[in-house]
């Protein structure tokens, strides 16, 4: 797994053996050919960041910061670790996803937010729905922010009735939407 362009072009990155689903490059690359010159100077969220490929990628191409979100402990090392090898920097949450969004309230408004939770939780709880569902989510979203929602394909979601799909590819076995918030 490697950055795919920017300052850190070419470098690459560490992934645990078995606790990540990491992002297929190709698919990375086509999120990112998707955004365009759209990451100069954006706020970024990674979210269920595993290895922090989304946002240390955004980083490289002129995001202007980046905060990690993941509760692993091998995760967060991780993605401390990528950061060193790219000399890239960015704040790094060892918290659950869930109880960071609740915790900055709507504090921090991120126009780039990544999202690759795991397909199901150790309950079997589809992590995917809930964070759509969450209000705190939405609280964390810059009013022009766009989310970007990796799960299986086959994973069921109930639309939000405050986001809007601008963006829904597969690759593979893998779903990409792209959502922005609907306009009051």
């Amino acid at each position: 797994m490697r950055i795919i362009a920017g300052s850190a072009k070419g470098i690459l990155l560490k992934k645990p053996a078995s606790l990540t689903r990491p992002t297929m490059d190709r698919v990375r690359a086509a999120i990112f050919s998707i955004l365009g010159d759209r990451l100069p100077y954006t706020t970024v969220l990674d979210l269920f960041a595993g290895t922090g490929a989304m946002g240390i990628e955004a980083l490289s191409r002129g995001a202007a910061e980046a905060t990690f979100v993941d509760h692993n402990t091998c995760s967060i090392e991780i993605i401390k670790k990528n950061l060193l090898t790219t000399r890239l920097y960015g704040e790094v949450q060892k918290i659950d996803v869930f109880s960071y969004l609740q915790r900055i309230g709507g504090a921090f408004h991120f126009d780039l937010i990544f999202a690759d939770p795991p397909y199901a939780d150790h309950g079997g709880n589809n992590l995917a729905a809930s964070l759509l569902s969450s209000p705190f989510l939405l609280a964390a979203m810059a009013p022009e922010a766009l989310l970007i929602l990796e799960c299986h394909k086959n994973q069921s979601l109930v639309p939000s009735s405050f986001l809007r799909i601008i963006v829904d590819r597969i690759y593979g076995s893998t779903r990409i939407l792209m959502m922005r918030k609907l306009e009051k």
